[in-house]
C-alpha cells in the first residue's frame, strides 16, 4: 500500500524508507541502490525518458504512437525486473515482433547504408541516437546482471536488441 498524508489523504512522495542507500523492489524485499537490478530499472526509465523527449518533439506526429506503445512496454520491462522470479513475463514475443515489423516498416523506404552514420543531423535524429544508446548500455547492465545475479527472461535481452535496432532506423528517417 502507498503511503499517504493523513491529514490530507494524499499520497505522500516521499516515505524515507530510502535515505540510508536502500530502496524495495516488488513484494517488499530491500536491496541497495546501487544493486545491478536496480541499475538496469534506472537505465531503462532513464530510456523511457529520452523517448519522451522524441515523442515531445516530433512535430509531424509520425513516431509518436510508436514510441508511446515502447515506453508502456518499458513500465512492463521495469516491473518484469522488479518482481523476483522468472515466471512473470510481461513482454512478450509478441512485443519483439512488432519491433521487428517496425523496423521493416520504417527501413523499407531509406537508402541503402553506405557510410557511418553521425548523430546531429536534426535535434529529433540526435535524441533517437541518444535513446539508442541509452538503450544498449541498459542492454549491457541487463547482460552482467544475468550473468551475475540472476537469469532473466531471453526476451528481455531481445527486446532490448531489436529496440536499439528500431532507435537506429528511426534516426534516419528523421534524417
Amino acid at each position: 500500500m502507498l503511503p499517504t498524508d493523513p491529514k490530507s489523504n494524499k499520497l505522500k512522495i516521499y516515505t524515507r524508507t530510502g535515505d540510508a542507500g536502500e530502496t524495495s523492489l516488488a513484494g517488499g524485499l530491500r536491496v541497495a541502490k546501487d544493486n545491478a537490478r536496480i541499475e538496469v530499472i534506472g537505465e531503462i526509465d532513464e530510456l523511457s525518458a529520452a523517448l519522451g523527449i522524441v515523442r515531445s518533439i516530433d512535430e509531424s506526429r509520425h513516431f509518436c504512437p510508436k514510441i508511446l506503445r515502447i515506453q508502456k512496454e518499458l513500465i512492463y520491462f521495469m516491473s518484469e525486473l522488479a518482481v523476483a522470479g522468472k515466471d512473470c513475463c510481461k513482454i512478450s514475443q509478441r512485443d519483439v515482433d512488432q519491433l521487428e515489423s517496425d523496423i521493416d516498416e520504417e527501413n523499407a523506404a531509406l537508402p541503402l547504408l553506405t557510410e557511418f552514420v553521425v548523430a546531429g543531423a536534426c535535434v529529433q535524429s540526435a535524441y533517437l541516437h541518444f535513446a539508442r544508446t541509452v538503450c544498449r548500455r541498459a542492454e549491457r547492465r541487463l547482460v552482467l546482471l544475468n550473468r551475475v545475479e540472476f537469469e532473466v527472461s531471453p526476451l528481455l535481452l531481445t527486446y532490448l536488441n531489436r529496440l536499439s535496432d528500431l532507435l537506429f532506423v528511426l534516426s534516419r528517417v528523421c534524417e
